[in-house]
């Protein structure tokens, strides 16, 4: 087997260095982004490593040398050569194999553009699983493969993914319900999305609004959306009990909207999730929020999401756009747990970095770098 490394700016120019010197029976091992040039490691930019391998015609054996032929001897800098070039392919058989292992159910035999966008899906996060679904859903539309490019490619996997997309709920307030928990493991930015959720109800809406934290165990917390309340001239109270949460719904009966911001716990501890079914088992029709970072890796948000889905939740709340290249996790759990998304934020200021998600919002992020390519 040849097996070789091409690195270039993008994978498409790599992928046409490949079927050049290849042709088109070369087969993808692995690829990868990997970082060059730069001076003291600095100003290095980003590029595209891809080994690739083709196999030799598996009838023809390998010559051996005549006996009587001279045979130079090696100098001294061969065997030095000859021990990197073998380290460097042990190094990609690795690669290799763990590649096998991390997709030991799939099959990489799509046409080569094909490849590249399922690679991008990879790449934006979305769970490989999914990504195959849905490059293979994409290849069953085209009667012949050999007559579609990568543009077609690239638009029709846009529109499977929004026409999927386009079957749940998108949708963020209606005001049908008054009371609106915000839920969600620590961290993830609940109490900033409830002010500038707060904050657009007001100013857009023209809704009269309150504030209710069950979120008790940490001082910094109530601080914080007391914080808001004061900015926003909104009434706030803090329920340390049942009751007290009751008495709360009570005291804002005549408002338009009650935002209730619950504790950020470790989510793995089930007694949260308990308590916050407890709260919202009483008092006033509801809807509910789950709230996650779109930092954090696809598997983790899968199972937040699963640990909370004993709750009645309505729509999913991505933070923290602004922080990540990555927005596949917004396919993966959207898709595969067939929940809609009501709201992305993309920054901390109150209430301009607030975004209501729609399908077509949702696949422009993940398709914007490959649009560019």
């Amino acid at each position: 087997m040849k097996v070789k490394k091409y690195i270039g700016p993008t994978m498409p120019e790599v992928m046409k260095k490949i079927r050049k010197e290849l042709g088109s029976e070369a087969v993808i091992l692995n690829s990868k982004e990997v970082r060059h040039g730069g001076f003291l490691g600095l100003f290095q930019k980003t590029k595209i490593e891809v080994v690739a391998a083709l196999d030799p015609d598996p009838v023809l054996s390998p010559q051996k040398p005549a006996i009587d032929k001279e045979i130079p001897l090696p100098s001294k800098e061969t065997p030095e050569e000859s021990l990197s070039s073998n380290q460097q392919v042990l190094d990609e058989i690795k690669q290799l194999k763990s590649l096998i292992k991390h997709s030991a159910e799939e099959k990489y035999d799509y046409p080569a553009d094909f490849l590249l966008v399922y690679q991008h899906l990879c790449d934006q996060e979305v769970d490989s699983y999914l990504a195959d679904k849905i490059i293979r859903s994409v290849m069953d539309k085209f009667n012949d493969l050999t007559l579609v490019d990568y543009k077609m490619i690239v638009k029709e996997t846009k529109n499977e993914v929004k026409e999927k997309l386009n079957e749940l709920n998108f949708s963020g307030l209606s005001y049908e319900n008054k009371v609106v928990y915000f839920v969600g493991p620590t961290g993830v930015g609940k109490t900033t999305t409830l002010a500038k959720i707060a904050a657009n109800s007001m100013l857009k809406d023209h809704k009269k609004v309150a504030f209710i934290t069950m979120d008790t165990y940490r001082i910094a917390a109530v601080e914080q959306l007391r914080t808001y309340a004061r900015i926003l001239e909104v009434p706030m109270e803090v329920a340390y009990s049942q009751k007290e949460y009751l008495i709360a719904l009570e005291k804002f009966k005549d408002y338009d909207l009650v935002l209730v911001d619950t504790a950020g716990r470790n989510y793995r501890d089930k007694k949260y999730v308990n308590e916050i079914e407890e709260y919202t088992s009483i008092g006033m029709q509801s809807e509910m929020y789950l709230v996650l970072a779109m930092t954090a890796k696809s598997k983790d948000l899968t199972e937040v999401y699963d640990k909370f889905n004993s709750l009645p939740i309505k729509n999913v709340i991505f933070t923290k756009m602004d922080e990540t290249t990555q927005f596949g996790s917004m396919l993966t759990i959207s898709l595969e747990k067939q929940v809609g998304v009501g709201y992305i934020t993309n920054g901390q200021d109150v209430p301009e970095d607030l975004l209501v998600a729609t399908p077509e919002l949702v696949t422009d992020f993940v398709f914007g770098s490959i649009t560019n390519e």
